[in-house]
């Protein structure tokens, strides 16, 4: 780094060595700063840059990653906009300097960048009063990544966020599994036991029906505990097809899924009052 002879190579494995943070975050600083953003070829570079930095999760990079959003945003590169926003999300409360930069970039009009800015100010301010109705906007939108990303972040507000447990509700029966599955996710975080059959009902027929969704289902299922009993006999269906870079892309993907499933399945199994489980 300190050479710039290709420091890319490090700064790719910066972010695996948080142990030794207080000597490569100022370097990975001083490297953003120096990228001109005017130039597009320079994405990749900076989007490698904050990634480093958000793995290594130190604070004192906050300045300068506001710095790279307004540039980018300036220059309309969307995609570092994104990752600025992903990076002082990671920052969390420590990013609260940030909360108005951020702010302005909620009522962007990419469709990228607006779930991320939310998603960025719940992360750092964690008011709900504030977010809610930027999310409730998202979850009436008709992009469905977007349903899903505001699905995914009412999960993380949980029981706060009950005032869309009827519209999760009604995007049970979206036609696409990739909306359904978090927003069963997010009513069961939110809504808890009561949602419960509603959610398992959901999770269970997206998984049949599109098995690229089970590492997402399990995930839900297991977080369920013993309220996803039911789904063993189906859980223990999708973990016996062989998934080698197929359905879940790559072996790594596929043997994360297979540990979750079998931990799961072992762990309702050794539950006392499920018999039929067994």
């Amino acid at each position: 780094m300190d050479s710039d002879v290709d420091a890319w190579r490090a700064i790719q494995v910066a972010g695996h060595l948080p142990q030794v943070a207080g000597q490569l975050v100022p370097r990975l600083c001083d490297h953003l700063r120096r990228i001109d953003l005017s130039q597009q070829c320079n994405e990749m570079s900076v989007n490698a840059l904050l990634a480093a930095l958000a793995a290594l999760g130190d604070p004192a990079a906050v300045p300068v990653v506001v710095d790279t959003l307004g540039a980018a945003g300036r220059h309309e590169q969307h995609h570092v906009t994104r990752s600025a926003l992903k990076t002082l999300g990671v920052f969390g409360p420590a990013a609260i300097s940030a909360r108005d930069a951020i702010r302005s970039l909620t009522a962007a009009t990419d469709a990228h960048v607006r779930p991320a800015a939310v998603a960025a100010l719940w992360a750092v301010s964690g008011d709900p009063a504030e977010v809610m109705p930027l999310v409730l906007e998202l979850l009436e939108d008709r992009i469905t990544f977007r349903i899903s990303e505001a699905a995914a972040l009412l999960g993380e507000i949980g029981p706060p966020a009950a005032v869309a447990l009827p519209r999760l509700r009604d995007l049970l029966t979206h036609d696409y599994e990739w909306v359904r599955v978090p927003c069963a996710a997010a009513l069961w975080e939110i809504g808890g036991e009561a949602e419960a059959p509603a959610v398992l009902d959901a999770l269970l027929q997206a998984m049949a029906r599109n098995p690229a969704t089970t590492s997402h289902v399990v995930a839900c299922l297991d977080r369920m505990g013993s309220h996803a009993a039911p789904a063993l006999p189906l859980l223990r269906e999708q973990l016996a097809q062989p998934r080698r870079g197929g359905g879940f892309q790559s072996i790594e993907q596929d043997e994360q899924l297979q540990w979750a499933g079998r931990t799961l399945i072992a762990r309702l199994t050794s539950e006392p009052g499920f018999p039929e489980a067994r």
